[in-house]
């Protein structure tokens, strides 16, 4: 877990204090620190919590630090998902085109 002592050591926290915030000890943090002891599940949420990133970037399969936000689910209407795939279907010149248009016409339909 190389990305534990990262983040530790920039928000400039010491091993006692860390382990104190998620309830263990200063030694777990040592050994997930250096690779001796794996936390378990409930252990990297707590720390991905503490940190505000997710457990993948504590424990090394992404380089993203930030934490995934859950977005809320939203449905199209027949007429905006048929724009949407003539769209898609369109070459990229054309979609820039129809895209600087939209933009322009909603930074006026207000005026």
């Amino acid at each position: 877990m190389e990305n534990l002592k990262l983040l530790r050591e920039e928000k400039q926290i010491s091993q006692q204090k860390l382990a104190e915030q998620i309830g263990t000890n200063q030694q777990n943090i040592h050994r997930y620190e250096h690779g001796y002891y794996e936390p378990d599940i409930d252990t990297l949420k707590l720390l991905a919590n503490f940190f505000n990133t997710s457990v993948d970037y504590l424990i090394g399969n992404t380089n993203i630090r930030n934490k995934i936000e859950y977005v809320e689910k939203f449905e199209l209407n027949k007429n905006e998902l048929a724009l949407m795939n003539m769209y898609r279907a369109l070459p990229d010149y054309a979609q820039r085109v129809i895209f600087s248009s939209a933009k322009e016409l909603s930074e006026n339909i207000d005026k």
